[in-house]
């Protein structure tokens, strides 16, 4: 298994990597089959109005799969304890997801329904980029079904997932609505069968989600 530590704002000394070398292969012990890298991301805010300010942020890539968990404390050697804990917890919940596909058929998504079809997403506002890009980051993106886009939604812990839809070929996004549920938001084009118009030729679709096994928030 490769473990990768990265630092920023902060000095990865030989206690603080042991620490982390530690804890980190303690909590995928029982996963190294499993686990092909870890890569672990310490930092401390220099900000002033964030807080917590220590955070501890580890990726793991599982079989082509990406498990993600990341925690922040006043204390960084507590995160570190705190993201160990949580990325156990995500590795167990992968692994019994996976050996349930073995022996259950997939659970097929239910009620995808369109949703009134936005085509102007920035109204009368004026948009802003940050003024600096502070990290990039890069994945493989094999496609994949709006079902396992979902689940690896759950895995990474964010509140959107960017994939490859398997069934079209182009790019799409999964996402965690604030009122419940999950949405899809797809390029348009002329085989889309949408309401509406775009001057532009594309429009963000909306979708509730649900599962036969469980009520989303």
């Amino acid at each position: 298994m490769k473990l990768v530590i990265h630092g920023k704002n902060i000095e990865i000394t030989d206690a603080i990597r042991e620490y982390v070398q530690q804890k980190i292969e303690k909590a995928v012990n029982h996963f190294q089959n499993i686990t092909n890298e870890v890569d672990v991301h310490l930092s401390v805010a220099r900000n002033p109005r964030i807080n917590p300010k220590q955070a501890a942020e580890v990726t793991i890539y599982a079989n082509g799969n990406v498990i993600r968990a990341e925690e922040s404390s006043e204390n960084l050697y507590a995160s570190i304890d705190l993201v160990a804990d949580k990325i156990a917890r995500q590795l167990r919940k992968y692994k019994e997801r996976r050996n349930g596909k073995k022996t259950h058929a997939e659970p097929t998504l239910e009620g995808i329904v369109p949703e009134e079809i936005v085509t102007d997403l920035i109204g009368d506002r004026t948009p802003e980029l940050p003024g600096e890009v502070v990290r990039t980051k890069y994945f493989a993106m094999p496609p994949m079904t709006i079902t396992e886009a979902l689940e690896q939604l759950q895995l990474v812990g964010h509140d959107f997932y960017m994939f490859r839809n398997a069934e079209t070929g182009e790019i799409n996004v999964i996402y965690e609505r604030n009122h419940g549920g999950y949405g899809v938001i797809q390029p348009r084009n002329g085989n889309n069968h949408t309401n509406g118009n775009s001057k532009n030729g594309k429009v963000a679709h909306t979708a509730n989600i649900a599962t036969p096994e469980k009520n989303y928030r």
